[in-house]
């Protein structure tokens, strides 16, 4: 467990809160889709089905909408209440996402929280940890690891 965990300074987040919500809410979805929505069982899916989730990244001040329609997820307008909000710090998801620290740890810790529907916030959360996903690994987005990968596809054409 990460004794001090990183936070976005406030500045950061004070700039990025003034963003479009909408717009992230794309980009994250698309995300999701290319990462979670085919290893998704059809049982899961018929559960989510109209749910609107909302997470939201506390340091950063962002929060993204979304909800599964007609097999894959979608963006939502930030308007009304969700089913489920989950909400962490940019670095605590991140650990989650690189799969170096578990939820239960983090929600106990407080770092994590999940508010609404219990039953679905459950179903989420066990729906990821059986899910096999490959590591983030944070390295092939580093500038020079960027420019290589670009090097290598010109190269080849």
């Amino acid at each position: 467990m990460h004794a001090n965990p990183f936070l976005l300074p406030a500045p950061v987040g004070h700039v990025l809160a003034r963003l479009p919500a909408y717009p992230g809410s794309l980009l994250f979805v698309t995300g999701l889709n290319l990462a979670l929505a085919r290893n998704l069982a059809p049982d899961v899916t018929q559960l989510l089905q109209g749910k609107k989730l909302r997470l939201r990244v506390m340091d950063a001040q962002l929060t993204f909408d979304f909800q599964w329609l007609k097999g894959r997820f979608v963006a939502c307008q930030h308007k009304g209440d969700a089913d489920l909000k989950i909400s962490a710090s940019a670095h605590d998801f991140m650990l989650l996402a690189r799969r170096q620290e578990d939820p239960d740890t983090l929600f106990f810790s407080r770092r994590l929280s999940m508010e609404g529907d219990t039953e679905l916030g459950l179903l989420v959360k066990n729906t990821l940890d059986a899910i096999e996903l490959p590591l983030l690994d944070m390295e092939q987005f580093k500038p020079l690891q960027l420019l290589a990968r670009i090097r290598a596809r010109m190269a080849h054409r």
